[in-house]
């Protein structure tokens, strides 16, 4: 025999106490406009006694708006207003813990009003289960209370209507993705798909049209704002200001069958050189200097699309490919036979990133893969450079802002210029007192060059000048000290180490009871 009973609040409920229970209605509006509010949302909207409602701390409720002329004036009103939308939060579990707080006092307040036998209607925008705020009440009162969704025309139909372009057609299939997901998670996803739609843009809208660009699908997608509204805007990517895009906003890429710059591109084919085998890419990225939070979006959209990664060795485990990308490590010491390499693959028509650490355009492959592209073999291969964060700005801002003022850039390797030009070039920065960030140090083969550097720093009258010394900064080993040239150990650096030496007036101050470096932006030597 089945027992029917049902848990509620800590107490048992009978199917006789359930039919005196309110019922719960998750009702869809659709994306904007009144009247594409179905016939039986507009019928639940009038009957139920109370209507339910999300909005933020300035308590509009678009979905409120949208439900306006089918509700009565003495219908029960309960706002669910957020604690937090996109901004910091001191909940002690974070933004996560402040929402999951505010989800249960909500259900309860609605529960409330269910056990009191009054029917609510909690609004949604678009669809209730189709990211919706809907679906955290459903998930908390579902068990305990009679529930039923009415479904809504959504946001991704309205765009798509607002495009005037279908999004699918026959075998195409439709990928549905938020603008917050990471940029890597999103170049993979858009690579992949026959049609796209992007929600929840807002301020994540940079981050997206580069990921779109990197992809090279940008041409191909169109910028849908409050659709089905009388504010509805629809317009190319490249038309829109980056800081006026609403949360409730969306780009849509419709299918190639359908999409009017699909069907340009295949006329574009169809009159070009059919028979030369099409050109990929070379684009040469920058992991910034050793944690993966320093490498930008843009960076990570590239090596989600790329179909080849080239690089260090040490660069590339840095990377996890994703299937059916090839990998093709080398030796530090070979960068133009890397650069070939690269370039070869994009005349084969492969989209290539060239990996390097920090910025590619620092000491790094940039100007290899440059150097090589000049030549009459690759001339007509596209060649990009995606910039990094560098070491010497990891390394200044973990010892406060020694950077604050002009600096030289100097490599200390004297495997491609002379000792000599080196020594010119620090005695010149330190005559002119400029801060100096010091790449390539030392290695295990470049044992004497680092306390060559000092003493060409003593003799120079630098010797007392502030040093920051910077090993693995961002990874797991990572240490800074800020000592003098003077009292600097030469054994203590290798290639992970980056110097600055400050300027005359660059200060030593304490923060914290912690040592930190500055130079100060007015120059009085």
């Amino acid at each position: 025999m089945t027992d029917n009973r049902r848990q509620t609040s800590g107490d048992l409920e009978t199917d006789s106490d359930a039919r005196h229970s309110g019922k719960l209605w998750g009702v869809g509006l659709g994306p904007g406009d009144s009247e594409l509010v179905t016939v039986k949302a507009a019928r639940v909207l009038a009957s139920a006694e109370v209507i339910a409602f999300h909005s933020a701390r300035h308590g509009r409720s678009i979905a409120l708006g949208v439900a306006e002329p089918y509700l009565r004036s003495d219908q029960i009103r309960e706002q669910l207003i957020y604690p937090v939308t996109t901004e910091v939060t001191d909940h002690p579990r974070g933004y996560r813990g402040a929402l999951d707080e505010f989800y249960a006092e909500a259900a309860e307040r609605l529960a409330d009003h269910l056990r009191a036998g009054r029917d609510v209607a909690l609004l949604a925008e678009g669809d209730p289960l189709f990211y919706s705020s809907y679906m955290h009440m459903h998930k908390r009162l579902s068990g305990d209370f009679e529930t039923e969704i009415i479904p809504g025309v959504t946001s991704v139909s309205a765009a798509s209507a607002a495009a005037g372009i279908p999004l699918v057609e026959a075998e195409e299939t439709l990928t549905v993705l938020p603008a917050t997901a990471p940029a890597d998670e999103l170049a993979h996803r858009i690579a992949g798909a026959d049609a796209v739609a992007i929600m929840k843009l807002g301020r994540q809208f940079d981050k997206v049209l580069g990921v779109l660009r990197a992809v090279g699908v940008a041409d191909r997608a169109f910028y849908v704002e409050r659709a089905s509204t009388d504010r509805q805007v629809v317009r190319a990517l490249e038309e829109v200001d980056p800081h006026s895009v609403p949360y409730f906003s969306m780009i849509v890429i419709p299918g190639d069958m359908n999409n009017p710059a699909a069907r340009a591109d295949d006329v574009r084919t169809a009159v070009g050189d059919g028979d030369r085998s099409p050109l990929g890419e070379v684009v040469v990225v920058g992991l910034g200097p050793g944690a993966d939070r320093w490498t930008t979006p843009e960076v990570s959209a590239e090596l989600a699309t790329a179909t080849d990664l080239v690089g260090y060795k040490t660069y590339l485990s840095r990377i996890t490919p994703r299937a059916g990308q090839r990998i093709h490590a080398s030796d530090n010491r070979v960068e133009s036979e890397r650069a070939c390499m690269a370039l070869d693959l994009a005349l084969s028509g492969a989209r290539v990133a060239v990996v390097s650490s920090g910025d590619p355009g620092v000491f790094a492959m940039a100007t290899a893969v440059m150097e090589m592209a000049a030549e009459p073999r690759w001339r007509d291969v596209p060649v990009r450079v995606m910039p990094g964060i560098t070491a010497a700005n990891a390394v200044a801002a973990a010892a406060g802002a020694p950077l604050g003022h002009d600096y030289a850039v100097i490599s200390l390797s004297d495997r491609l210029k002379s000792w000599d030009v080196i020594v010119d070039r620090v005695r010149a920065a330190v005559h002119a007192d400029l801060v100096l960030a010091i790449y390539n140090p030392g290695s295990g083969e470049r044992t004497w060059q680092v306390a060559a550097f000092r003493e060409l720093l003593i003799d120079s009258g630098a010797g007392d000048r502030v040093l920051v010394v910077g090993r693995d900064v961002g990874g797991p080993d990572e240490s800074v000290r800020i000592t003098t040239p003077r009292e600097l150990d030469p054994g203590c650096v290798d290639m992970r180490t980056l110097l600055i030496v400050g300027s005359s007036t660059t200060t030593v101050a304490r923060r914290d009871g912690v040592p930190v470096t500055y130079t100060p932006r007015t120059y009085r030597p």
